[in-house]
């Protein structure tokens, strides 16, 4: 399987057509067609679902969207780890996250590395902790942010030297915001949405006492912002961390703690034995430094 038919997959699931994406790549729609029949016969699989005005994904060539776009790139960022001069500390530094008021903390010592290696680049990829470490594991990202409770037995890590508060984000003219703090009595008929990730659940379950899935769940979200939308049109109640949504000033919306209070501590792990660049190896630095001199 060469890099190069990858990219061609790719460009035809784009752009929907051979002619499209034959156009865009500068070859003609023959050597296209070839290429991407050969990509099947060697997979053994259907890709494409061939109709008269555009082309679609079959399930095996979803999957192989996926796995290409990773494949790509890991090859650029790689390419890109070598081809950085050996006396420059610059380059590219790759971080994984979830929604945390925390990451504040990262992109000041980001700002003050810059300032220190203007060559250094920053990529953010956000997404939940079981998407974090998927990122990780294939080696998308250098550092993951991952909130507790979190499995970092096979990464090496740093504590990051804030916390994190859960609560209930809901509309401000909701019953329950006339109270000061949620307890697990309130939620029991409430409508709820919540974060689809696995530990969250698995905290939350020991915070209520009973089965989190008990709960009237209504929908679930990756990313806090989108579920904000879903509770300012009254849907439901969101579980989140605090601080994330603007729920000042004109904001329809507000924030309660949970009581007893529920907080989560964060970390920042990257894979042990794993070899650096010299930009990603001052970020590490730069972090020890200035979360021991805070903790």
């Amino acid at each position: 399987m060469e890099l190069r038919v990858l990219r061609y997959f790719l460009a035809v699931a784009r752009e929907q057509t051979i002619s499209g994406a034959a156009e865009l790549l500068h070859i003609s729609q023959p050597t296209l067609s070839r290429q991407l029949m050969d990509l099947e016969d060697e997979l053994g699989k259907s890709l494409f679902i061939r109709g008269n005005r555009k082309i679609t994904l079959t399930e095996e060539g979803m999957f192989l969207r996926k796995r290409a776009q990773e494949i790509l790139d890991l090859v650029e960022k790689t390419t890109a780890e070598f081809s950085t001069d050996d006396e420059l500390i610059g380059g590219d530094i790759f971080i994984g996250g979830g929604e945390t008021d925390a990451m504040r903390l990262l992109a000041q010592i980001a700002h003050d590395l810059q300032k220190q290696y203007p060559e250094i680049r920053y990529h953010l990829f956000s997404g939940n902790g079981d998407d974090v470490i998927d990122h990780l594991d294939k080696g998308l990202i250098d550092f993951g942010v991952l909130i507790d409770p979190a499995d970092i037995t096979k990464y090496d890590f740093i504590r990051i030297p804030a916390k994190d508060t859960w609560g209930v984000l809901m509309r401000k003219d909701s019953p329950l915001a006339s109270k000061t703090q949620i307890e697990a009595s309130d939620l029991t008929s409430l409508p709820i949405i919540t974060s689809r990730q696995t530990m969250v659940n698995e905290q939350m379950t020991k915070w209520l006492g009973h089965d989190f899935d008990e709960l009237n769940i209504v929908s679930t979200y990756n990313l806090v912002f989108n579920a904000s939308l879903l509770v300012e049109q009254g849907m439901g109640y969101a579980l989140c961390l605090d601080k994330l949504i603007n729920t000042t000033g004109d904001s329809r919306l507000c924030f309660r703690p949970l009581f007893p209070p529920l907080e989560s501590h964060l970390v920042v792990v990257w894979k042990k034995y794993q070899v650096f660049s010299k930009a990603a190896e001052k970020f590490i630095s730069c972090m020890k430094d200035t979360f021991h001199a805070q903790s």
